[in-house]
């Protein structure tokens, strides 16, 4: 069994956060492009939309290297609990967060390099919108497992084991 998450667990962990919520904050330059491609038809990719592009890619490639250690390395068991229903919305919330760390940026490339417009309205609109709600879930999740159940869940995260 794994005693904890190893530095570069943790480190991807972090980055990916990071580029997501840059991706998530900093969208307008590709949202702008998007809708004027649409009504326009073809136009020169803006510097905001490339770095969009670019870090989008990068999350799809770290977030494939995070499941490729989940899988070979595995990863600690989580702090038990007397509630069943936590445990399984835990479960699931991870593989919808994995899902959506996927789903996003391959929506995206497949809708603005493969042409399927109706993917740019599923990848700016529901994903993006329940990809909000998840991180906030997960955030809520990670400080009532330290604040409400102090059982060192967070520190995970914080150092390697």
């Amino acid at each position: 069994m794994v005693k904890g998450f190893s530095l570069t667990q943790i480190a991807l962990h972090w980055v990916v956060a990071g580029l997501i919520g840059f991706n998530l904050i900093f969208s307008d330059g590709m949202t702008h492009l998007w809708y004027q491609i649409r009504k326009n038809g073809p136009m020169p990719t803006t510097t905001g939309a490339w770095a969009h592009i670019i870090v989008g890619v990068a999350i799809l490639v770290l977030v494939g290297w995070r499941l490729a250690l989940r899988f070979t390395r595995g990863v600690p068991e989580a702090p038990h609990n007397d509630n069943a229903l936590l445990e399984k919305a835990g479960d699931a919330g991870h593989i919808l967060l994995y899902l959506l760390m996927i789903g996003l940026p391959v929506t995206g490339l497949m809708a603005f390099y493969g042409g399927f417009t109706s993917l740019g309205s599923l990848h700016g609109g529901i994903l993006k919108a329940l990809l909000w709600a998840v991180i906030g879930l997960h955030v809520v999740a990670a400080f009532y497992h330290h604040f409400i159940l102090k059982d060192g869940l967070i520190n995970r995260m914080r150092k390697p084991g």
